[in-house]
């Protein structure tokens, strides 16, 4: 794609897709500076702005101007929406043009330090036929990844260092994250918005690596395809034989200290602790239900019992185009506009170095 008006015309729609605005609303953001028919044109590849009305039109769209002259490298594939997220069809196309910005900006500042490596999944000769195949998936994917049988710090951390790239994005709360293929490189986009509840935000991103990894039989229904990686998540906090140890064994009656106690050290949230322990057999099916009954009059899906300090972030980003800055591989500028933050707060981030 060389052609500048191709380039600009994708850019365009692009950002005005992120933004969630169609021509007609962004003609009228712009207060007359430029016309719907003139913005359906740039779209077309029929013209080209000048430079008041291309700048004009980014500011709008809060982008630099380079933006809108980036090649296009990459697509998203193989996503994978939740199945509770219930998006519009503007909602849904942000959300998806936001994640293709941020890993074309990934992958760009992976092939300048020329780190970029290709991703090998541990699992991918691993049939999954039943509930046990997906505690055993991930056993063999922490002893793989040299995770050992203890609490995971950082789930987020600990997948990008694997080489699952990560994005968080501004979305509504009927959105919790999906998983696809940039460039075939495994990705996983999660909503911001869980960022107040951690402990859900670490199952998700575990769910979400269930789907980027496991080999399910493509004859399962969604319901199906998503109790396996339900499982999985809940295996990866908390390994078989360490929650059974944890929890201790087959139990008759549970305290919510007990499950805060859990929920302190391992990251999970109480509802797939105990979630956890009926798909274990350690309960029965009658003390789960009377557990949701509980939680539901108590209100606990909006705050549950026992809290989790632990913190899920990755500057893995942020370090590659700092240490890019630093060494001279790009420019201050290109810097700034690869984080999308003001110049003079990027050249805070190299203040002392050198």
């Amino acid at each position: 794609m060389n052609d500048p008006k191709l380039t600009f015309a994708h850019r365009l729609a692009q950002a005005r897709r992120m933004q969630g605005l169609s021509l007609r609303a962004l003609a009228e953001k712009l207060e007359g500076k430029v016309s719907h028919n003139a913005l359906h044109k740039y779209e077309q590849e029929q013209m080209m702005p000048d430079s008041e009305v291309l700048l004009a039109v980014a500011d709008a769209l809060d982008q630099e101007v380079d933006f809108f002259f980036r090649e296009p490298d990459l697509e998203l594939k193989e996503l994978r929406f939740r199945k509770a997220s219930r998006l519009g069809v503007k909602e849904e196309a942000a959300i998806r043009e936001r994640a293709v910005d941020y890993f074309e900006r990934y992958h760009e500042i992976e092939e300048l330090l020329d780190i970029a490596s290709q991703f090998e999944n541990p699992l991918a000769r691993l049939e999954i036929r039943n509930m046990d195949d997906a505690e055993d998936a991930a056993i063999k994917l922490r002893d793989a990844w040299c995770l050992g049988e203890g609490p995971l710090p950082n789930v987020r951390e600990m997948l990008e260092g694997k080489g699952i790239l990560m994005f968080d994005v501004d979305a509504p709360k009927t959105f919790n994250g999906f998983a696809g293929h940039a460039d075939g490189h495994p990705v996983i986009v999660l909503a911001k918005w869980l960022d107040e509840d951690l402990p859900r935000k670490r199952f998700t991103a575990l769910h979400e690596t269930g789907h980027l990894l496991l080999k399910l039989p493509e004859k399962w229904q969604a319901k199906e395809q998503e109790g396996i990686c339900n499982r999985f998540a809940g295996a990866m906090l908390i390994p078989r034989c360490v929650f059974i140890a944890e929890f201790g064994g087959h139990r008759q009656r549970v305290s919510l200290e007990e499950l805060a106690s859990i929920k302190a050290r391992y990251g999970m949230s109480v509802a797939a602790i105990m979630h956890r322990a009926r798909d274990l057999e350690l309960i029965t099916q009658a003390l789960y239900e009377r557990f949701c009954i509980t939680g539901r009059k108590q209100g606990w899906h909006k705050h549950e019992p026992g809290e989790y300090s632990g913190r899920e972030l990755s500057s893995r980003f942020e370090q590659l185009v700092v240490r890019a800055a630093s060494e001279a591989v790009i420019s201050e500028s290109k810097g700034a506009s690869l984080l999308n933050e003001p110049y003079a707060e990027f050249r805070e981030r190299l203040a002392g170095v050198g």
